[in-house]
Formats: C-alpha cells, sequence, structure tokens
C-alpha cells in the first residue's frame, strides 16, 4: 500500500496523464489488472448520468449516453459525446436490456459501463456479461453484488465477519403460514423485506397481526415488479431507529477504507428525502466503530468500488447491519464535501485497476453537508408521486459550497415512467449549524411552477426545531406531523404582496403596448398628464388554498396604493423589475418591506418568500369556467397520481364495502392499492392492466346498492 507522500506525489500525476484514467497502471508499466479507460458508456438516465459525466469529463474521458424515447431530447443525451436509443419508455425495454446496452458499449468502442444507482447496478448477471464481453463493469465484482443482494445470505456473511445483525427469519420455506408463524415469534411489529430488496421497496411495516397478510401481499407484489423476485424475510421492527450508513470504497489490491458516515433517518415511504453526513450527536469512538465494522462487511465479501454499509442505531447508539447497497448511492454528494473528494473519480480509477487515492489515516473528516432531495410530488397528499412540465426553474447559484444535482432544465418535463426526482440540492458548512443555515436559504431560492414538488415541506422540515437539534430519527416525519403539516392560509400582506404583482405587471404590459403601437397619444403613455379629481379603484378576486379573497386596490399615484384585505387596510407600493425570466417584486407593505420572485403561469401567481411558495389564483371569467367545465365520475374511484393500472380486483356487477382494494397502480417503480372510500356496486371497470393513466382520472365506477 503506497503511503503518505509517495502517494500524494502520484495522485498528482494523475493529473498530468490526458485522455483517461489508468495512469497509475501505465506508470506502473502495467499488469493484467490494469484497464485504461479512455470513452465510458453510462448506462443510466437523469441527474446521476449527467454527475458521471461531469467528472468524465474533467478527466478527459469521452461518456456515451444511452436513452429512451421520452428520453431522446433529454439533459444527458445533450451532455454526452455520443448517444444511443434503447427502446420504449418501459424500463424493462430499456434501461434494463442488458443485452442492447453492451451492444452499444462494443459497436461504441466504450471500454467500462458506470450503471450509476437503480436499473442495473445491483444487477450480478449484467456484471458477469460485462466480463464475458471485455467491458469494464465500474462496480463490485459479481459475487459480491449476490452476496449482498440476497438479505438472508448477507445477514449470515456479517454475522460471520463480527458486524452486529438483527434477528429475524431468513429461511427458504416461504408460505404464507410459516411466515406469519415466524412473525408471531418475532413479536410485533416486524418488518417485510425483499430479500433482493432496496429503496423501501418490496419493504412493508406490520404493525399488528391483522395487518400481516395485506402487507405481506402488497410486498411480493412489488419485489416481484421491481426485482422479479418476491421472496421475504422477516425481521424485529426497531422502534425509533436512526438510519446511519457507512461510505465504504475498496480496490483490486486488498484495500479498503471508509469515508465516515451518512444519516439519512428522515424517510417517507421508506425513501430517503434529507441526508447529512457526519451523522449527529455521534462520539468518536462510535463513529469510528462504525467505519471499521463496514470495512470488515466490504473485506468479507471482497469488494471493489463505492459500496455502503446501512445500520439501524438504536437510542443507546447499538447499531445492527440493515443492508450493504453495492453501488454507489444517491446520497454520495454529501461524503464527498466532508472528505474534499470525488467518489466518482475513485471509482473510475478503481475500475481501471489504480489502488485507492488515500488511505484510512490520510482521510480527514471536515465540516457538515446536507443534502434535500427534490422531487415531483404532493407531500400533503400523502407524498404520492407526480410528473409534469417544469415551466419554470430557477435555483441557487451553485459554488464551491453548494452543488445542484439534475438530469432536467426549465421546459423538460417529468415523466411518469421514471423516479421523479428533480434535482439533489448539497451544501456544506463549517459546522452542522452553518450547513443548515445555507441549506435553508438555498431551499428558499429553489423556485419551481408546472408540477407540486416538496420543496416546501423541505424548508419546514430544515426549520423545525427537532431537526435543527439532530433529534432524528425514521419516525421523524409521523412524530412532527402537524408540525411538518400546519393549516394553510394565506396572511393578509402576502395577498397584498400578490396584488401589488398583478397591478405592476399590468402596468408595465401597457407601457409596452404602447411602446409596439408607437402612439403619441395614448392615454397609458409615460408622457401623459395626470387624471384630475379622480381615484381609481378596482376589486381584485383570487382564491388561494381553496379559499376565495379578495383585495380592494385604490391606486394614488406614483406606484402607490391604499389595498384592503378582510377588513385591514394598507399602505402599499414597489416595484417589480425582471431578470432573466424571475421577476423580483419589492414590496412595502404597511410597516414592513420584503422581496420575493414572482412567477406568472397562466391565471396563476406564484410568490416565492424565505418561507416557502405560494399559488394566488386568478379566477377564470364565467364563460370560460362553463366552457370548461367536464362533469367528472358521479362515484368511484380516482387516480391520485399518473401511474400505469397493475391490477385490478373488482369487476362489474361486484359489491364492495369502503376500504376494500379495487385498484393496484405502479407510479415512479412504487405500488400504491386504490381503495373504495364508500360502500356501492361496480358499475364499470374503465382500465385494463398495463393503461396508463392521468391524474384524478377515474377508475373504477360505483353505484349505490339497491336496497
Amino acid at each position: 500500500m503506497i503511503q503518505g507522500q509517495s502517494r500524494r506525489l502520484l495522485t498528482q500525476g494523475w493529473r498530468f496523464l490526458r485522455g483517461g484514467v489508468g495512469g497509475w497502471c501505465r506508470l506502473q508499466h502495467s499488469s493484467a489488472a490494469c484497464r485504461p479507460i479512455n470513452k465510458l458508456l453510462i448506462a443510466n438516465r437523469g441527474e446521476i448520468a449527467c454527475r458521471v459525466m461531469r467528472t468524465a469529463r474533467r478527466l478527459g474521458v469521452k461518456t456515451v449516453a444511452v436513452y429512451s424515447d421520452p428520453d431522446r431530447n433529454s439533459m444527458h443525451v445533450a451532455m454526452a459525446d455520443e448517444a444511443y436509443r434503447l427502446g420504449p419508455a418501459a424500463s424493462q425495454e430499456s434501461y434494463l436490456r442488458g443485452d442492447k446496452i453492451l451492444e452499444v458499449a462494443m459497436s461504441s468502442g466504450a471500454q467500462a459501463v458506470h450503471p450509476g444507482y437503480g436499473f442495473l447496478s445491483e444487477n450480478a448477471e449484467f456484471a458477469d456479461e460485462c466480463l464475458k464481453a471485455g467491458v469494464v463493469f465500474v462496480g463490485p465484482p459479481a459475487s459480491a453484488i449476490r452476496d449482498m443482494g440476497i438479505k438472508s445470505t448477507s445477514k449470515a456473511i456479517m454475522s460471520e465477519a463480527s458486524v452486529p445483525v438483527v434477528g429475524g427469519y431468513h429461511g427458504e420455506e416461504q408460505t404464507d403460514e410459516r411466515l406469519a408463524a415466524e412473525a408471531h415469534r418475532i413479536g410485533f411489529p416486524v418488518m417485510i423485506k425483499a430479500v433482493r430488496g432496496g429503496g423501501g421497496k418490496g419493504m412493508r411495516i406490520a404493525m399488528k397481526p391483522e395487518e400481516f397478510q395485506e402487507q405481506l401481499e402488497s410486498a411480493r407484489r412489488e419485489a416481484m415488479k421491481s426485482f422479479g423476485d418476491d421472496v421475504m424475510l422477516i425481521e424485529k421492527f426497531v422502534e425509533r431507529p436512526r438510519h446511519v450508513e457507512v461510505q465504504v470504497f475498496g480496490d483490486h489490491h486488498s484495500n479498503y477504507v471508509y469515508l465516515f458516515e451518512r444519516d439519512c433517518s428522515v424517510q417517507r415511504r421508506h425513501q430517503k428525502i434529507i441526508e447529512e453526513a457526519p451523522a449527529p450527536g455521534l462520539t468518536w469512538d462510535v463513529r469510528q466503530s462504525l467505519g471499521e465494522a463496514a470495512v470488515r462487511a466490504a473485506r468479507a465479501v471482497g469488494y471493489v468500488g463505492a459500496g455502503t454499509v446501512e445500520f439501524i442505531l438504536d437510542p443507546s447508539h447499538n447499531f445492527y447491519f440493515m443492508e450493504m447497497n453495492t453501488r454507489l448511492q444517491v446520497e454520495h454528494p454529501v461524503s464527498e464535501m466532508i472528505t474534499n473528494t470525488d467518489l466518482v473519480e475513485w471509482q473510475l480509477r478503481v475500475a481501471s485497476g489504480e489502488p485507492l487515492p488515500l488511505t484510512q489515516d490520510e482521510i480527514k473528516l471536515s465540516g457538515h453537508s446536507f443534502e434535500a432531495r427534490i422531487y415531483a410530488e404532493d407531500p400533503r397528499g400523502g407524498f404520492l408521486p407526480g410528473a409534469g412540465p417544469l415551466n419554470h426553474l430557477s435555483t441557487p447559484a451553485p459554488s464551491q459550497h453548494v452543488r445542484i444535482e439534475t438530469g432536467v432544465r426549465q421546459g423538460d418535463e417529468v415523466s411518469v415512467h421514471y423516479d421523479p426526482m428533480i434535482a439533489k440540492l448539497v451544501v456544506w458548512g463549517h459546522d452542522r449549524t452553518s450547513a443548515l443555515n445555507s441549506l435553508t436559504s438555498c431551499l428558499a431560492k429553489y423556485n419551481i411552477v408546472g408540477l407540486n414538488t416538496n420543496v416546501d415541506f423541505l424548508l419546514t422540515l430544515a426549520t423545525h426545531p427537532s431537526f435543527q437539534a439532530g433529534d432524528v430519527s425514521t419516525d421523524f416525519i409521523p412524530d412532527h406531523y402537524d408540525e411538518l403539516f400546519p393549516p394553510l392560509a394565506a396572511s393578509k400582506k402576502l395577498l397584498c404582496q400578490a396584488a401589488l404583482a398583478q397591478v405592476l405587471e399590468e402596468e408595465q404590459e401597457g407601457v409596452r403596448a404602447v411602446a409596439a403601437s408607437q402612439d403619441p397619444t395614448s392615454p397609458f403613455g409615460p408622457s401623459a398628464s395626470p387624471r384630475i379629481n379622480h381615484t381609481l379603484i378596482r376589486t381584485l378576486p383570487f382564491t388561494c388554498e381553496g379559499k376565495e379573497e379578495e383585495v380592494r386596490v385604490e391606486y394614488l399615484g406614483d406606484s402607490k396604493y391604499r389595498m384592503s384585505v378582510g377588513g385591514e387596510s394598507f399602505a402599499v407600493s414597489g416595484s417589480l423589475v425582471c431578470d432573466n425570466g424571475v421577476r423580483h417584486l419589492s414590496a412595502s407593505v404597511g410597516d414592513s418591506v420584503s422581496r420575493v420572485n414572482v412567477v406568472l403561469d397562466g391565471r396563476d401567481i406564484h410568490l416565492f418568500t424565505q418561507t416557502g411558495g405560494w399559488k394566488v389564483s386568478v379566477p377564470a371569467p364565467k364563460f370560460e369556467s362553463e366552457l370548461g367545465h367536464v362533469a367528472g365520475a358521479s362515484g368511484g374511484a380516482v387516480a391520485p397520481m399518473p401511474g400505469v393500472v397493475e391490477k385490478v380486483f373488482v369487476s362489474a356487477g361486484q359489491t364492495v364495502e369502503a376500504g376494500d382494494p379495487l385498484v393496484v397502480m405502479i407510479a415512479m417503480k412504487m405500488e400504491y392499492v386504490i381503495k373504495a372510500s364508500s360502500p356501492g356496486v361496480v358499475e364499470k371497470v374503465l382500465f385494463e392492466p398495463g393503461q396508463s393513466v392521468a391524474r384524478n382520472t377515474p377508475l373504477v365506477k360505483l353505484k349505490e346498492a339497491e336496497e
């Protein structure tokens, strides 16, 4: 193993080797294990494909993209040196077609394939096929993927390696009766998990015996859809746990290191939404013990490349092995920020045969980092995923301490076919407090119009006193639900800001129209005389959060107004300046002065404040609303989000009770069971399995049962 100064000189030498990675091998006169990489195929899409390309470009490595039909004009295709079509939208016909991906790799001359995360990243068979084809798989050997991919096998290996594990049932007998009996033996609540699972898929919690069968069946369906395997394991569910994971790295020379831990406890639907590194509140002894246990886990399976060992941490800081993700994690940037490393560069160098760039002693922890995952979803609607156009997208300015990892641009569309992530916002600070301040400031500057997002929820979460104190667990959202989802009501001053934005925009539009017409006699021109003894008063109707509001506006001249809302009157003035498509409103309302971003989208006025965004809508004229009105189904079930019908439980003429399952939908690779909200008789089933549906589309029509 290369130590100290020699390692640093070698690292410096890499920077002068152009046209790819594998320079160490060339300096060492090569070996059979060394495979210089000059051209790389990224077998993925979205932000991770763009992330890998940025590092590859910096290293002088040419990149090859692959895409499905909906992704033809996507950001990752535009960034690549060359790109090739895989097939239709469905992942099974595009991004999961390992045979097509290998064909592209060989025909394009790519020496290596980077799988990103998801899709084929933990597919041992694909790793084997790459090896047979002579293409470098930028990841661990297939044997490690297999050992860690089957949870029952991985736990046995971990026990042998003296890594603490949670007790449970990992047996081969998979009958409903045996699994239920094991759940009773372990004691409720229990966790039902797919042995090949990951990312929260194929995972359910049964809090009590009567829930077990329904949760088991749901987990099996989702596991089969996601992994092609519905074998389950049962574990004791540790209440109020923290989810703490360790970034590990290994190379072909039997070197192993850990790059400290990340806390990923705050989750919804068993999926992470905000991560931080290092984990708050841990002593250095616990931190070191976690890291050393993770390295033992990696060494036990001969691991090579980037991996993450996930642990459950109980309130006493005892930790237990949960699983190992044999790939680069979504949240890897926070580890990079606190160690000043580029883990994708490490992956490429290790895959080409080079040793790890640093020893354990050379890896230093510096500062604190947060990552917030920005999703197209509806937090107040149970975090149901969404899809749609990004009509407006403005972000905080990237810098050395602020990263925006994304695969979309303004005007792109978040597709129903794939994960609804829009971006990852990553920040760094000298300590946790400064990093958290940076996170909240940047979230307030992340303005999106066109679809529902979780930005406001993340902002509320990041400013919650318990989160700021580092008092987190996987139950954080349900434990603090009422505080995270307070009743929404627009303030009177905010409604005045919306009215001011509308009035100023109208005035500017009038000036632009006059300028375009070149009519010197227009009463709206800048040289027009003021109206004497005349005060204009108008009432502006708005709708905000389902409530109808009115703002009475009295024009006083010189861009000054008197506005009245709900019986309260305010002196209002301000200016509206447009910069790069974003309108900046400076508003004085009563005794307060504020600055907000304004986006006008049709009849909607979007106001982005330091505490979150608001949509204030101008009602359509009556004739428009009457022409546009379409009556929905009188009774039944509707799609809560865009997706694909997976299974239909009912048929015409069938009687159902409230709570009976009607339809299973798959959206963004997750399963959702649509249930009857009231008793009735199925009048008509409107869709068949395999059909795509839009949000709010009627799925099953019900009628009242005859007496």
